[in-house]
């Protein structure tokens, strides 16, 4: 639907630059019959023709060399707009397009559909670096219509400083596809998108700027228009003329449902049931990494073609299953977010989330991927009790405080250009959180990335914790939404398309094809023998804990005398925990231990028997079980250190199996001394060995810091806090070292190294959970 500029709210006004309409354009019906003869060589169908709003918003940027928004669902046919519009700005002589596109997936399908309509497109991201210079002799000569580059590459310091002005100069379009990604509103927002501003406002005036995306409401979209409407040419008007194009939500071949079962391994149980007869082939959507590879390893264990895909699934790895996808070769992927934005199989029959999105933003965009070539596919929704709590692992994740932004700040203005690494050693923020938080910055002009790290600009800036606030209600809100999507009685995709302010939802509409609307039926609870055997398989404890290798660089700025490489005999050897925090099965009892507010409490008696199958399998059976091969298959996934150094066997440094434990030691918890207190001594009268005693903060030293800070300041406040008890007596002992929990590592890598440093033979450490 074309909006009218007089009732659209998100569309800002200008004088027309009069210079931007050639006058070989005056004839828009010829324009038109050039645009349809393009598209038809994009799809390869000779009846093709194009939508209405499509050719509104080529019209705009080829004719007028407009800015415009299209808000379009899944399967419109946006990428349409940008190949078609290019390939009549390049017959005019115009610059090649640069299209800003967030995922290697999205990439490879858009190279392809350029291809079939004889456009030459490129791509420069983070899997095709050994290509990035032949690219740019490419581009520089001209050979390239469209450059496809991730939002990442933006602010590279050699790539913004020295490509991204002859690409500002040189553009004949500029295409920011999935721009829900620019607002802070959206349910992605990424700050490396917020650098597009800076090559908006450095285009010559009359170059056109489209953006895309299937998945912003209202807010959103009045936001991302603002932002294109950025102007910093000389002759460009003072505000930027958008149109924006909203259509419809509506999809015709979605048929929603959501099916709430009583527990996980009902849930597992169910999924196994129905993809074994299920039509086609599909996405499973897990909430973590963890779950995903769990699930992916159960449905494995019972025949189903299915594999695991994640964030931390190699590139290779990932095009190979996305093939597998699509030839149908694998029922389903067992997949997180990152199988989203772009990834096109027309045909795809179905889409299942073992967990709901914290988002109806990006619950719609993921339930796009399915049926759009087909006329029916199934969506279906298994809300769990664990949701909550992973959507507030994932919001503690916002921008920190204003002390620990000051404090960075401060850092960078007195040590001038540092690595991320150096500055983990000066503030007390995860790398990935303070990673972001100097994107953030940088996107704010208060910092600078540069070869060898960041540097401060010096410029003032103001910590917007307003700002902050709203965002975080607005998060808030979307989670309750989704908790309304769950329990209403009416029509679900009337719900969906009614919160992301569908334009063309009509009081009373009804869709039809969902639950509510009596159009989908699930089969129901499986019977009780499916259950017990995913709960079997669910109540296999043990992971493996993998141990650290290498210091963090720059200890000796915060008084520690630790760097390089770790030596063998003063490290740990592998290692087992009952089961990671955000994984299922035996997480969720973990997870309600180490909830806050739980308090200090002996081991519960269902977990002291979880500890002691986890000791049977991996010390007394005298080779890894089936737990083990589990936990191994995991962490390779998960663990860059896992996938660095191999197996548990390489701990071994090629000695073969260590002898028997023939002691325990415990480390004392200021948090849980109960916990802690009860679980150690408990674990040496199971082995039939003495409890030795333990290690733990030293007195008059500080307290303990936050798990939540980065690497170096975790491990230099456990360096200066651990000690061994007097009288603790390990010379010649295979030592087990127990804990609650472990998160970063350093606490059992310390504890370890002085352990072996006081004549222990071998430490395996033992705790409850990884996270």
């Amino acid at each position: 639907m074309t909006q009218d500029a007089t009732t659209d709210p998100t569309r800002t006004t200008s004088r027309p630059v009069a210079s931007a309409v050639p006058a070989d354009l005056a004839d828009r019906t010829a324009l038109r019959a050039e645009a349809e003869t393009a598209l038809r060589a994009l799809v390869g169908r000779e009846d093709a023709r194009l939508r209405e709003d499509q050719w509104v918003a080529i019209e705009a940027l080829v004719a007028d060399r407009r800015r415009a928004l299209v808000v379009q669902r899944t399967g419109w046919g946006k990428s349409a707009v940008y190949f078609v519009a290019t390939a009549l700005l390049r017959a005019r002589g115009a610059g090649p397009t640069v299209l800003v596109s967030p995922l290697l997936a999205l990439m490879r399908d858009q190279v392809a559909a350029a291809a079939r309509a004889g456009i030459r497109a490129e791509t420069i991201n983070s899997a095709n670096v050994t290509e990035w210079d032949a690219v740019h002799e490419a581009v520089a000569a001209g050979q390239v219509d469209v450059l496809l580059c991730s939002p990442e590459r933006l602010n590279n310091p050699g790539f913004r400083d020295e490509v991204l002005p002859r690409l500002a100069a040189d553009a004949g379009l500029v295409v920011v596809d999935e721009a829900h990604c620019v607002s802070d509103w959206g349910h992605d927002f990424r700050p490396d998108y917020r650098r597009i501003r800076t090559l908006l406002a450095d285009l010559p005036a009359g170059v056109p700027v489209l953006a895309t995306t299937a998945t912003a409401n209202a807010r959103v979209t009045a936001d991302v228009a603002e932002q294109l409407g950025v102007h910093g040419a000389p002759g460009a008007a003072p505000a930027a003329d958008v149109l924006v194009l909203r259509g419809s939500l509506d999809r015709a071949s979605l048929h929603l449902a959501v099916l709430e079962l009583p527990d996980v391994s009902t849930r597992l149980a169910w999924l196994a049931e129905i993809l074994q007869d299920a039509p086609g082939s599909g996405i499973v959507y897990c909430l973590t990494v963890s779950q995903a590879e769990q699930v992916a390893s159960q449905l494995r264990a019972t025949g189903l073609a299915v594999a695991a895909y994640t964030g931390q699934t190699d590139p290779a790895e990932r095009e190979a299953l996305e093939a597998d996808l699509k030839e149908n070769r694998v029922t389903a992927l067992i997949a997180t977010s990152a199988l989203g934005m772009g990834f096109d199989k027309p045909d795809l029959a179905f889409v299942v989330h073992l967990g709901a999105p914290s988002s109806p933003i990006a619950y719609y965009q993921q339930v796009g991927r399915a049926g759009r070539g087909v006329d029916q596919a199934v969506v279906v929704l298994l809300p769990g009790a664990e949701d909550q709590r992973i959507w507030d692992w994932f919001g503690s994740m916002a921008f920190p405080p204003e002390n620990q932004v000051r404090a960075t700040l401060d850092v960078l203005g007195a040590g001038g250009t540092m690595s991320v690494a150096q500055l983990e050693t000066h503030v007390d923020l995860r790398r990935s959180r303070l990673e972001q938080m100097l994107k953030v910055l940088d996107v704010d002009g208060a910092v600078r990335r540069v070869k060898g790290g960041w540097e401060a600009t010096g410029q003032p800036w103001s910590y917007d914790a307003e700002r902050y606030a709203r965002v975080a209600q607005a998060r808030a809100a979307e989670q309750q939404t989704m908790r309304d999507y769950q329990a209403t009685s009416g029509c679900r995709m009337a719900f969906l398309r009614g919160v992301l302010d569908d334009p063309d939802l009509e009081p009373g509409w009804r869709c039809g094809r969902c639950d509510r609307c009596g159009g989908v039926e699930l089969p129901g609870a499986p019977d009780t023998d499916a259950v017990s055997a995913a709960r079997a398989d669910l109540d296999r404890p043990g992971v493996e804990v993998v141990p650290r290798r290498q210091w963090p660089s720059g200890m000796d700025t915060l008084g520690v005398d630790l760097r390089g490489r770790i030596a063998a005999d003063e490290r740990a050897e592998p290692g087992r925990a009952v089961a990671r925090l955000d994984g299922l099965g035996w997480s969720v009892p973990l997870r309600e231990l180490f909830a806050p507010g739980a308090g200090d409490v002996e081991t519960p008696v269902a977990l002291r028997t979880a500890a002691a199958r986890v000791l049977d399998d991996w010390l007394r059976a005298g080779g890894p079980s089936a737990a083990d091969d589990h936990a191994a298959e995991t962490d390779r996934s998960e663990n860059p250190e896992r996938r660095e150094h191999g197996g548990a066997d390489e701990g071994l440094d090629g000695a073969g199996a260590l002898p028997p434990v023939d002691g325990v030691v415990g480390i004392r918890s200021v948090t849980r001394p109960a916990l802690v207190g009860h679980l150690a001594p408990g674990l040496a009268r199971y082995l039939g060995v003495p409890f030795l005693g333990g290690l733990g903060p030293v007195p008059g030293q500080e307290p303990p810091t936050p798990h939540d800070v980065n690497s170096a300041a975790r491990l230099a406040s456990v360096a200066r806090r651990l000690g061994l008890d007097d009288g603790l007596d390990v010379t010649g002992r295979h030592v087990l070292l127990v804990d609650d929990r472990t998160d970063s590592g350093w606490t059992l890598t310390v504890a370890s190294r002085l352990l072996r440093r006081a004549g222990a033979a071998s430490v395996r450490p033992f705790v409850l959970a990884v996270g």
